[in-house]
């Protein structure tokens, strides 16, 4: 069983010392760009449920890379009944629906949360995929892909072993680094190094 205040502090370590690496940072530039001009339509869902617009932007990249036709919980189609974990959600009338629905009513239920401190944030986004690299006192590609806190390792299937490949999907914490220089009023305490 994973530690969460131990996993917190590791997060807002790791968070700290945390560079895009040169080969994947021009990558993370249209996604933050597509995050940072929905940042309306996140926020319309944040007025909904108490959760901050800018877990709602990564989480949409990561699931369903940021596609509003697929529902923020796994990346199925939000207007079907789900078939990847969490199974057998919807069919929704609209993305905001689907994702007031994975934020309020599925684990690790974000919407309860109330710390949207960088350390709780990533908690939460590590939680949200699944704690097996917690567990293995590894880093998760889900949060630390494209940076230099990730080089290895990713779990291929839902509830599977981690395999020794690189994640080619960004992660979510180099992902908030880029949107960070796109949008200033998107701040932390102890911002990563690479944030000007």
């Amino acid at each position: 069983m994973t530690d969460l205040v131990a996993l917190k502090a590791l997060n807002e370590r790791r968070w700290a010392n945390a560079k895009l690496t040169r080969a994947r940072a021009p990558e993370f530039k249209a996604p933050a760009q597509k995050a940072v001009a929905n940042k309306a339509r996140y926020q319309a869902i944040e007025a909904r449920t108490g959760v901050s617009w800018i877990f709602i932007a990564v989480s949409h990249y990561r699931e369903s890379t940021q596609n509003f036709s697929k529902s923020l919980a796994q990346g199925d189609p939000w207007n079907k009944v789900s078939t990847h974990v969490p199974a057998g959600r919807g069919p929704f009338a609209s993305f905001e629906d689907a994702a007031v629905d994975a934020l309020v009513k599925c684990a690790p239920h974000a919407a309860r949360n109330k710390d949207w401190s960088i350390g709780s944030m990533l908690t939460l986004l590590e939680q949200y995929n699944g704690l097996s690299y917690a567990n293995a006192n590894r880093p998760s590609p889900y949060i630390w892909s494209g940076t230099d806190q990730y080089t290895i390792g990713k779990v291929l299937v839902d509830h599977g072993p981690i395999e020794e490949v690189v994640d080619k999907q960004l992660g979510c914490a180099g992902l908030i680094i880029a949107m960070m220089g796109l949008d200033r009023s998107i701040t932390f305490g102890d911002s990563p190094a690479g944030v000007a």
